[in-house]
């Protein structure tokens, strides 16, 4: 008798723990199937600046941040009519030799000699917060400014929706812009980059935090 009990009970346990591993598989596939979904469509919403340093130095970071007022100053005066993501990507690649020019001049004006290269492409971001609204890591398109070796600290804004254009310093982004973004993201995808209260949302942005960190640290 005690051997039958000890079979079923063994029998049970075996059942539960297959169960159980056929659980988290699912939960697994399940976790990685929205965070590639999540992605995915920011990636496909989201067209953004990038301005990397010749090096952490002082004066090469001074540099990087003129390069970008002088890029952004004409980015703005050729985009205003721009509707869609796919607007933005057009007109810059129209207009990558102007971008090129543009900080070469800010460059030689500084008393500088470092080459440049203008590119549009979809790279590796880590997270980043802009305001009060956090972009979590992922595979962006974006057209990048490298200047000299590009060793040194990046800086980013969204050119589509146009969060370039808004004051950072205040630490929030105006409700105007994210009206824009309202416009162009799903409610989900909105509210994975703009709430920072509900716990809900938090753990959906961890949840895509921990799976790209794995991505990431695959391709390093």
């Amino acid at each position: 008798m005690k051997k039958i009990l000890k079979f079923i009970n063994f029998g049970f346990f075996k059942r539960f723990f297959i169960v159980l591993i056929l659980f988290s598989l699912f939960v697994f596939i399940s976790a990685i199937s929205y965070v590639d979904a999540v992605s995915k469509d920011l990636s496909n919403s989201v067209f953004r600046l990038h301005v990397i340093a010749n090096s952490d130095s002082t004066e090469d970071q001074n540099l990087k941040y003129k390069v970008r007022d002088k890029v952004l100053e004409y980015m703005n005066e050729i985009s205003k009519n721009c509707s869609s993501k796919e607007d933005v990507i057009l007109l810059a690649t129209e207009h990558l030799s102007e971008f090129e020019e543009i900080a070469k001049q800010v460059i030689v004006d500084n008393g500088y000699d470092y080459d440049v290269t203008v590119k549009i492409g979809n790279f590796d971001f880590p997270t980043k917060s802009y305001g009060d609204i956090s972009f979590p890591a992922a595979n962006y398109d974006a057209l990048r400014i490298e200047i000299g070796s590009a060793q040194g600290q990046n800086w980013w804004c969204v050119m589509f929706p146009p969060l370039c254009f808004v004051d950072v310093t205040s630490g929030v982004v105006p409700d105007e812009s994210k009206e824009i973004m309202k416009e162009n993201l799903n409610d989900e995808e909105y509210s994975i980059i703009s709430d920072n209260e509900s716990s809900d949302i938090k753990f959906k942005f961890s949840l895509i935090e921990f799976f790209k960190s794995m991505t990431f640290a695959k391709n390093e």
